[in-house]
């Protein structure tokens, strides 16, 4: 059964990993899937919008709880 979102758990790592993880798990997904990255790297803020808009991904949701960042980033159809 396919889900549409898939967890990438990048938390403990530093720049560059977390994007690069995402990246891994957009390229892997299938179009119209998302990808929620969590971080606690403060430099995800910066890093993963400006990867995705670099890429043709769309950041759909950020949100911050207990320092760990959330990303939910959209593969276009």
């Amino acid at each position: 059964m396919f889900t549409d979102e898939i967890t990438v758990d990048a938390r403990g790592h530093r720049c560059p990993v977390p994007t690069l993880r995402l990246r891994r798990a957009l390229e892997d997904a299938r179009p119209g899937a998302k990808v929620r990255l969590l971080a606690d790297d403060p430099l995800a803020r910066i890093d993963v919008p400006h990867f995705a808009s670099g890429a043709g991904f769309v950041v759909v949701e950020t949100s911050e709880r207990d320092g760990v960042l959330s990303f939910l980033v959209a593969r276009p159809d």
